[in-house]
């Protein structure tokens, strides 16, 4: 099992997803102060873009008082760049702000399903209110001939972050640092309300 507590787990984390590690080191040392890792996350993400490979890492931390998010992306060169570039970026949120912790898991034969078996994958969205998100759909009602305008309806839902590992895309290993990671990030969060 990884190191999941230290910042030395952390680097060799970072180091091993390979996607400019000592840049995105760097940006975190920025965001953590000082502060001790209790857990993180590293996820490399490549994707394509029209005909271009493009490659994404998130990397989620958390210290005794914050969870620090942050996001590397590469470009290509363009007008204004003369030479591919990366930015990167940390949002520090404290855990008093997190307002939810949803995680959500896949398993193969749910009616067998056996406690501690692993599943096929996890996603984690978490909220602290800096976005949210507003579904709306037309309003109606039980009469079918009715054509009155019943105006809208919808939900409002926080959803400032979300990260899907998969056991088929990232391995076994990665679903069940993320599982752990959630589970580590809960209890956080329940300390300090």
């Amino acid at each position: 099992m990884p190191d999941t507590g230290t910042h030395e787990g952390l680097r060799l984390a970072i180091q091993e997803a390979g996607y400019y590690p000592n840049l995105v080191a760097d940006t975190l040392e920025t965001a953590l102060a000082g502060e001790p890792v209790q857990s993180y996350v590293v996820h490399h993400e490549p994707h394509f873009d029209r005909d271009e490979l493009r490659r994404h890492v998130s990397v989620l931390v958390l210290t005794p008082t914050r969870l620090i998010v942050g996001h590397t992306d590469e470009y290509p060169s363009d007008e204004s760049h003369p030479l591919p570039y990366a930015t990167t970026s940390t949002e520090a949120v404290p855990l008093d702000r997190v307002s939810s912790v949803v995680v959500s898991r896949t398993v193969t034969s749910p009616a067998t399903y056996r406690t501690g078996e692993p599943a096929r994958e996890v996603v984690l969205t978490v909220g602290w209110g800096a976005m949210s998100r507003v579904d709306l759909e037309p309003a109606g009602c039980g009469d079918p001939d009715c054509e009155a305008d019943h105006g809208y309806t919808g939900t409002l839902s926080s959803d400032d972050f979300s990260l899907r590992v998969s056991e088929a895309a990232d391995g076994g290993g990665r679903v069940q640092d993320m599982l752990d990671f959630a589970r580590t990030l809960s209890a956080a969060t329940v300390r300090v309300r």
